[in-house]
């Protein structure tokens, strides 16, 4: 399978609505959620294969250069564990260097542990937690955070 990456347009959100439902249930984002993050131009892909069906999604927003948040990163279940989600990951990093980002931080569910452990090996790490972040369920959010290394090229690196 040969996976691409593409912006996120709005005809995509048909095909995004399904795979939102089946990961999140009631903790799915509505159609006006994702309508409101292209309107404000945040920088979303969606991963396809060959026939053009939308296997993922993920987006990234912020206020470079201080920070960028990852928005959401989701795979289609029968497309997890092909390598979807970190390429779509991997986009969302080149992103935030684009931009200049020094830190990209995300929220993801405590007991998604295959989630976190995707993100640690690409350099984040925990810096704290928000209580009941998710709701109907309640479920506790971790706070990662990835520091960009330094470029040398600032106001106060001496190289």
């Amino acid at each position: 399978m040969s996976v691409r990456l593409d912006r996120f347009r709005w005809w995509h959100i048909d095909q995004v609505l399904p795979i939102e439902a089946d990961l999140f249930g009631a903790e799915q984002w509505s159609p006006g959620m994702f309508w409101s993050e292209l309107a404000n131009r945040h920088h979303y892909r969606v991963a396809t294969d060959d026939d053009g069906t939308v296997l993922g999604y993920a987006g990234l927003a912020g206020a470079p250069p201080d920070e960028v948040w990852v928005q959401n990163i989701a795979v289609r279940r029968d497309a997890q564990r092909r390598g979807v989600g970190r390429a779509l990951l991997e986009e969302l990093l080149a992103e935030a260097a684009r931009v200049g980002a020094r830190s990209t931080l995300l929220e993801v569910a405590v007991d998604n542990a295959p989630a976190q452990r995707l993100y640690a090996t690409y350099g984040f790490e925990p810096i704290g937690v928000r209580r009941g972040y998710y709701q109907p369920s309640n479920t506790d959010a971790l706070v990662m955070q990835r520091v960009a290394e330094p470029t040398g090229n600032g106001p106060h690196d001496h190289g």
